[in-house]
């Protein structure tokens, strides 16, 4: 029995030698010699060992043959190698002396390629600068030939159209430089062009005088026969109507007479043509000078063209009465007349451009009737609440109404300016002004408003007084059309009269300052929730409301209490818009990406911060809304919240889809990105969570919702 024991011990420790790591065989091999069978286990060791031996042998016996064999083909092989060396050896030879030959044409190709693209680059910028040479050309052999007009026309194209194509070469700028002395230079040929006509016409006035006096006693000669043979003709149906017994004497001094009326004398007159003054005087270098003057823009005085336009009014005038024709120059002081309309509307561009920028945007501040009564002056202002409160008081609007109204005014007789001595209609002259008044409101007014309500730094009380000034500016246009009227003694209600768009343009105004201010408050609410900083994974939420989102509340109560000089439906509107913003905005923050787990406390703290936006919609910070009409903007996030907080799921699921459906504004998508972010995430990677069976049966429920959820988004999509 006990030799049994031993023989099975001495074969485990023999397997455990076998199967150990010679580091670890150490206690094994004492326990041997700790025995007393020590020799026994020594002859089975040296059993194990010739078994070990065999079977080593046999196995090299049974592979031998095999490794012989290997030898062999290896020491075959070992020419072959050699061979295959060399001639490798020698494929990379020339392999090394090709690839010489085609790096050699590779380079080539290189330089060939480059000198194609340098090629098309220089074909294209060549493309490019060829027109402007061409016209550069063009414009030197019309400056050679005297064709200033045309040589402006080129100019002008050269200079906005070609040159800005070619590029900055260094001939376009010499040519850039050139352009302002060449434009000095026709300015300067063209007017010693008309100071000679000048003096060619005084130092012949005498014969063109001459000339013209005689047309005029021509003509005059032709009007008193006109008018003899008109009379001649009115005696002779007066006598036929008398009575036939009337003796007429026939030979006496008569008149009438057709020997006295100067016909004859008018006849002879005609036989002998007389040239006309107008045939004598070559007014090309007046209308060349006048065209070339039109195409260089170099008056920017209104005042200085009002001047011009005298002149060439008492010209024109002076030259009619000689008998010369001026149809020309009253078309050209009418084309004359939109230049300076144009520049009419840039200098008033300056003019409302600098009212804007130093307006303070706050009510004027009226200390004394003489005060009242001098901006009543400016600016056609009734109110009789406003005239019953004692002094000192604040009109509504800022300094910038008064003054922009004073400047239409002023426009506008710098537009009847213009008109007068014109020999024009009052009915032109009114739609003149009106039309030119169109182009200060639609174009130059509107401008102006919209860059002062883009700017930037414009806060909402300056939009505010903007919505406040733009509405009592389009309450006076019918004044603007009244005081027109006036000055053209023209009525509004006249058929084809042009109305006034100062209405529209004030409305517009108003509209684009009341969209900047429902811009402007979200960016502000955007601002505020960059602040908010939530602990997703609190165990808990707090009983006051967040920090940035009290600050928030306290910014939108100051910003309302300014709106209420506003209308009642535009304040509705911008707090409406940014309540439903806000509640936007903080639903974006609950399901944003970067929020991967949300707790419970964490929904409990944001529920207090919901409660606390419902509590300000429910103050009213805008009156004028019926109810809990601005609670609306809160209602997806508090039927969202409700659900959460309450876990009533049982509830949503059931009632889906129905109208009477408790939390009908929540969807189901939102829903269930919610929940999946109130997945204990680390339950997987702790193991003692595992074992609490609250955890598992709240875990095992939100995956049962998830499920369910998922079942209802995909049923309501097929």
């Amino acid at each position: 029995m006990a030799s049994a024991e031993t023989a099975a011990e001495h074969e485990r420790i023999l397997r455990e030698i076998e199967s150990t790591d010679t580091n670890c065989i150490g206690p094994t091999l004492r326990s041997v010699y700790d025995g007393q069978e020590h020799g026994l286990f020594m002859d089975k060791l040296e059993g194990r060992i010739r078994n070990h031996d065999r079977e080593i042998e046999k196995m090299c016996n049974h592979h031998f043959q095999g490794f012989v064999d290997s030898i062999t083909e290896l020491l075959k092989v070992r020419g072959e190698a050699q061979k295959l060396k060399c001639q490798v050896t020698e494929t990379n030879q020339k392999l090394q002396n090709d690839g010489k030959e085609l790096l050699t044409s590779m380079d080539e190709l290189r330089q060939c390629r480059l000198q194609q693209r340098n090629i098309a680059t220089t074909i294209d910028k060549l493309t490019h600068c060829l027109p402007v040479l061409e016209m550069y050309s063009k414009l030197q052999e019309q400056m050679r030939a005297k064709r200033y007009y045309p040589a402006l026309r080129t100019l002008e194209q050269l200079e906005e159209s070609c040159l800005p194509q070619a590029g900055s070469y260094r001939f376009c700028g010499i040519m850039s430089e050139n352009i302002p002395r060449l434009r000095t230079h026709i300015r300067d040929v063209s007017m010693s062009d008309l100071k000679d006509f000048l003096e060619s016409i005084r130092k012949h006035s005498d014969k063109i005088g001459e000339t013209a006096m005689k047309q005029a006693q021509v003509q005059i000669a032709r009007d008193n026969a006109v008018t003899s043979q008109q009379r001649s003709a009115s005696g002779r149906r007066i006598r036929k109507e008398a009575c036939s017994g009337t003796e007429v004497d026939r030979t006496g001094s008569n008149p009438f007479s057709e020997k006295d009326s100067g016909i004859l004398d008018v006849e002879d007159e005609e036989k002998d043509e007389i040239p006309g003054a107008q045939d004598l005087v070559d007014f090309s270098p007046v209308y060349r000078c006048l065209h070339i003057y039109t195409v260089l823009s170099y008056c920017t005085d209104p005042d200085l063209i009002l001047d011009l336009k005298n002149l060439i009014v008492l010209f024109a005038d002076t030259l009619q009465g000689y008998g010369f024709p001026v149809n020309q120059l009253f078309d050209m002081l009418l084309e004359m007349r939109d230049q300076y309309g144009e520049i009419l509307l840039k200098k008033w561009n300056q003019s409302f451009r600098q009212i804007l920028d130093q307006d303070n945007y706050s009510p004027i501040p009226v200390a004394s009737p003489e005060e009242y009564q001098r901006i009543a002056g400016q600016f056609p202002f009734q109110d009789p609440e406003l005239d019953k409160m004692p002094f000192p008081k604040k009109l509504p609007f800022s300094e910038f109404v008064p003054k922009v109204y004073s400047q239409l005014k002023e426009f506008i007789y710098a537009c009847l300016k213009y008109s007068e001595d014109l020999h024009l209609s009052s009915t032109e002259i009114d739609d003149m002004i009106r039309k030119s008044t169109n182009l200060l409101l639609t174009r130059t007014l509107s401008h102006c408003l919209q860059y002062a309500i883009k700017k930037k730094n414009v806060g909402l009380a300056e939009l505010v007084q903007i919505i406040i000034n733009t509405t009592h500016l389009e309450q006076s246009c019918h004044y603007l059309e009244e005081f027109i009227s006036n000055i053209t003694n023209v009525p509004p209600d006249t058929i084809n009269a042009t109305k006034l768009y100062g209405t529209s343009t004030f409305k517009d105004a108003r509209h684009a300052a009341e969209e900047e201010i429902y811009t402007n408050l979200n960016q502000k609410i955007d601002q505020f929730l960059q602040l908010a900083d939530y602990d997703w994974t609190a165990a808990q939420g707090g009983a006051q409301a967040s920090d940035y989102l009290s600050d928030l509340i306290a910014f939108l109560c100051s910003t309302f209490a300014v709106f209420t000089h506003l209308p009642g439906k535009v304040a509705q509107t911008a707090c409406m818009s940014a309540c439903k913003h806000l509640s936007t905005s903080l639903l974006q923050l609950l399901l944003e990406g970067d929020v991967r787990q949300v707790s419970m406390g964490a929904l409990q703290q944001f529920n207090v911060d919901v409660k606390e936006c419902e509590r300000f919609a429910r103050a009213g910070p805008v009156p004028g809304f019926q109810g809990d009409t601005l609670l609306l903007a809160f209602i997806d996030l508090r039927q969202l919240l409700d659900l959460f907080t309450q876990w009533d799921w049982s509830t949503y699921l059931a009632d889906y889809g129905r109208p009477t459906c408790k939390y009908l504004r929540v969807n189901p998508q939102t829903a269930l990105t919610l929940l999946e972010k109130m997945k204990d995430t680390s339950r997987k990677n702790n193991m003692f969570a595992q074992f609490r069976k609250n955890e598992r049966d709240k875990q095992k429920l939100i995956d049962t919702v998830v499920k369910q959820l998922r079942n209802l988004i995909a049923t309501n999509q097929a």
